[in-house]
């Protein structure tokens, strides 16, 4: 597998806190704000975003280690974003700066790493836990 992933490549995501993605809705808290598991989720995808376009056609990425801190609260009806950087490629394994934001300033920060795999055999692999 040739991929040519750029270290410096950036991605990013948005949305706006609803009731669905607070600490309570998410079981991670009992208040009514931005729940970390939300946070962490884009965080992700503001990964996914950067890794994307450098994939070839059948191959993604999985999610496989996270350190990350949620440093200021959120509450509903702010918008959140948040940026994941490439810091590092050993061959398929990408490692990413990753910070989060509201309207107000930084929310968390960490470091996040994925793993590029063919989709398909990923999948096949996984299911079939399901055969026995």
């Amino acid at each position: 597998m040739d991929i040519n992933i750029k270290i410096g490549a950036a991605g990013k995501a948005e949305t706006t806190v609803d009731e669905k993605s607070t600490a309570r809705a998410m079981g991670s808290g009992e208040l009514e704000v931005f729940a970390t598991p939300c946070m962490i989720g884009l965080m992700e995808n503001a990964a996914c975003e950067a890794l994307c376009p450098m994939l070839p056609q059948g191959q993604t990425s999985v999610g496989t280690a996270l350190d990350v801190k949620h440093t200021a609260s959120t509450p509903k009806g702010m918008k959140v974003w948040a940026s994941a950087t490439v810091t590092g490629v050993d061959r398929r394994a990408v490692t990413f700066e990753v910070k989060a934001w509201d309207e107000k300033g930084e929310i968390g920060s960490g470091t996040h790493q994925r793993f590029i795999v063919d989709a398909e055999k990923f999948i096949d692999k996984t299911y079939s836990k399901l055969e026995k």
